[in-house]
């Protein structure tokens, strides 16, 4: 399942780096952005997985090397129209679904940024 983001107005590029901050401290999901998929290249083993996301996302703090292997999703194609997406690693409740809206709300809040948000399979 994934919840997909449309950002509108600026500043796009400090909201995509505050939802992928957010997102470090949720692993119930992974993500992908318009930012990520241009500069994330596309590794075939764990190893370099790894390396890329402590590289990626080094600037943010700490991340556990379990974490810096799931946080990117696989399926980059799938982004579509969107700016962001979170993938579900399962199905969310109800309340996970309130709760990342809330989330969002809180980082974008200061920024000013409006967006969208679609879940779906």
């Amino acid at each position: 399942m994934f919840s997909y983001i449309k950002l509108y107005g600026p500043p796009v590029s400090q909201a995509i780096k505050a939802l992928e901050k957010m997102a470090i401290d949720m692993p119930e999901v992974c993500i992908m952005d318009t930012l990520l998929a241009q500069s994330y290249p596309t590794f075939d083993n764990r190893i370099s997985r790894v390396e890329g996301a402590q590289s990626y996302f080094g600037f943010m703090g700490n991340m556990s090397v379990e974490r810096c292997d799931k946080i990117v999703s696989k399926k980059g194609e799938m982004l579509g129209d969107h700016d962001f997406f979170f993938e579900w690693f399962k199905e969310p409740s109800f309340e996970q679904l309130n709760n990342l809206i809330q989330k969002i709300d809180e980082v974008l809040s200061p920024l000013g940024c409006r967006y969208t948000i679609t879940t779906k399979k």
